[in-house]
């Protein structure tokens, strides 16, 4: 019987040991950007901002830290190995002169998970990565739809008691809730339809402006939840450049996240910050 109960027990934690196979502690920053502590080829200590919408990892020209081992040819730098705690990354590759969030000297993207299932864990401020499928209790699934490394998920917008779907890009490296695509500004005549909160005009060097207005959205749902007076980022005036709803940090950090192995799948289940108030962009 003692033999059996080891036997069952050590069946259990080998089980454990195999699908749990990475925790990634983070730092969720007061502008909401998950922060990761690395040391990158055995010298250089960098705290790199996890941002979604990569795949790869990328040094600021704004950091404070020093990345003097990362040898850049026409700003490309491939065969990086990138520590976290105990566990080495090989072939990594790093982008110069990318600027990334508050309190970082880069960026560090979805490549360490590949071909695995992994978590985002805002209720522990951790990262998990797993073999084989883990535990999805109170997980509600989603379709994930993924385009050049970047992930895409659908959800529906209201506006005037109008209900639409679009997609939104996942993007962990603006702190605020959401941001429009032009297109989808102009149709929807955003600056007439929401209530607007503030907003910022810049001239480039042809002396043509741009416009960043902020809103609030009303209403904004995942299938059965729904997210209420959400911040909504959009932009007039003469530059068009935005072409992508973004889903972003305030946001993601109201959810943990569960990507699959495949991509194809995403399962979200409420996290601690959901009803906190959201971020305000001065």
């Amino acid at each position: 019987m003692i033999k059996k109960s080891i036997f069952v027990l050590s069946f259990i934690v080998s089980s454990m040991i195999v699908n749990a196979q990475e925790t990634i502690p983070f730092r969720l920053t007061k502008h909401n950007n998950i922060i990761v502590k690395t040391l990158v080829n055995d010298k250089d200590s960098l705290h790199l901002m996890f941002q979604i919408a990569m795949e790869d990892c990328s040094v600021s020209p704004e950091r404070n830290r020093n990345a003097d081992h990362i040898k850049f040819t026409d700003e490309l730098s491939d065969g990086n190995t990138v520590q976290i705690g105990n566990k080495k990354y090989e072939n990594i590759r790093f982008f110069d002169n990318e600027f990334s969030g508050h309190e970082s000297d880069g960026k560090i993207g979805t490549g360490i998970f590949k071909d695995k299932y992994f978590k985002i864990d805002y209720d522990n401020n951790q990262f998990v990565s797993y073999e084989k499928e883990p535990d999805l209790k109170d997980y509600r699934a989603m379709n994930l739809f993924m385009k050049n490394g970047q992930y895409f998920i659908e959800a529906d917008v209201v506006i005037e008691d109008k209900q639409q779907e679009a997609y939104f890009l996942l993007q962990s490296g603006y702190s605020g809730g959401l941001i429009f695509s032009n297109q989808f500004s102009d149709e929807n005549t955003l600056d007439k339809k929401l209530k607007i909160t503030g907003e910022k005009s810049l001239k480039n060097s042809a002396g043509k402006t741009i416009t960043t207005k902020h809103g609030i959205l009303p209403f904004f749902k995942f299938g059965n939840i729904v997210l209420k007076n959400v911040t909504a980022g959009f932009f007039t005036g003469e530059i068009k450049n935005q072409k992508t709803n973004y889903l972003a940090a305030d946001v993601m950090r109201r959810f943990n996240w569960i990507f699959d192995k495949d991509r194809k799948t995403v399962y979200i289940k409420k996290s601690k910050y959901f009803d906190e108030p959201y971020y305000k962009i001065l």
